[in-house]
């Protein structure tokens, strides 16, 4: 047992370095993939329980160390491996078989490593996604084919040779770990069965994690409709006029910002105050996720007191995104956004 012990504690420590990586990296990761995850939950189910959120975060954590565990560490240096030479890749399915006979225990917890790393993706896939046994095995066969073509290519090409080994037997664990995890949930879901559920009505009284989603999508779309046609007008006039895209009497920084700001400005008023007049309230975001920004019923005056207020709002957020941190205290202690104060 000691030996067993002092094995997989000698194994683990090799992971370090990766756990590391991906704590640090947790928090950015989980920013730029979380909210997305929770948009289409809310979308998918119409509400969103405390449960789902924290499995969210949860899965990012476990693909941010997925990554660290199998493209860590990089090289570094000016010799040794994917710098001035690589690793030939393992092609042989039944190589394992040696490897054991080779290395005995160390080579057995490998593979059970291999087996246990995708465990979990195989369990999000059924118990988050509501993927079915064939989407989850494609899906684990694409993941672990991804990041086994990372380790023999150099990451894509950024180094000049492979610095990890490319293993067969690699891929076959990984989708074996990942249909495992599949069957897990499976038998848990069995266990616990699902109430059936309806969709709910779209909501007048979001919570704040759904408005922190809804605005999310919105500013993505402001983001897009603000850059695509300065790109697509720059492109053209370099492709088809052989000059860069300039306004009359402006340079070519001030022409950009002219049209990011036009931009913005009408692309704004469509989707935060055009599009919710018209639908109750509901930005393309609020669509999404099953939300109105609008509280209560409002007329005249009152509803266009309430945009304009809502406007100077978000304006703000945008032009000083370190507000948006007033704001959320502000919504712990009211449990509302200044502009629903209007009656």
């Amino acid at each position: 047992m000691l030996t067993l012990m002092g094995a997989i504690v000698s194994y683990l420590s090799n992971f370090s370095g990766s756990f590391k990586a991906a704590l640090v990296a947790w928090p950015f990761l989980s920013f730029a993939l979380t909210l997305p995850i929770l948009a289409l939950l809310y979308h998918r189910d119409g509400r969103l329980k405390a449960t789902t959120a924290l499995a969210a975060y949860v899965s990012v954590l476990y693909l941010a160390g997925l990554a660290c565990f199998t493209l860590y560490p990089l090289p570094s240096g000016d010799s040794g491996l994917g710098i001035t030479y690589g690793i030939a890749p393992q092609l042989n399915p039944l190589n394992f078989i040696v490897d054991i006979q080779k290395d005995g225990l160390k080579a057995v917890l490998q593979q059970l490593f291999n087996i246990v790393l995708f465990v979990p993706f195989g369990f999000i896939a059924k118990a988050l996604l509501r993927l079915g046994p064939v989407p989850t095995f494609a899906l684990s066969l694409l993941t672990t084919g991804l990041i086994e073509t990372a380790q023999l290519t150099g990451l894509f090409g950024i180094y000049p040779f492979a610095y990890r080994t490319f293993e067969v037997d690699d891929i076959i664990m990984n989708v074996l770990g990942g249909m495992l995890g599949w069957l897990c949930a499976a038998l848990v879901a069995k266990a616990i069965p699902r109430r059936p559920e309806e969709k709910p009505p779209i909501t007048h009284d979001p919570g704040f994690v759904r408005r922190a989603i809804a605005l999310w999508i919105d500013a993505m779309i402001l983001g897009f409709c603000t850059l695509i046609p300065w790109l697509v007008a720059s492109l053209t006039s370099e492709f088809a006029f052989h000059r860069a895209c300039l306004l009359p009497g402006l340079s070519l920084d001030q022409t950009a910002s002219a049209m990011f700001i036009v931009c913005f400005v009408a692309s704004f008023v469509v989707v935060e105050v055009l599009i919710p007049w018209m639908h109750e309230g509901s930005t393309p975001g609020g669509m999404f996720v099953r939300m109105s920004c609008e509280t209560r019923p409002r007329t005249g005056g009152l509803r266009i007191g309430f945009y304009a207020a809502r406007t100077i709002t978000l304006l703000v957020i945008f032009a000083f995104p370190v507000t948006a941190f007033a704001l959320a205290v502000f919504y712990l202690f009211a449990r509302c956004m200044p502009y629903d104060l209007i009656p």
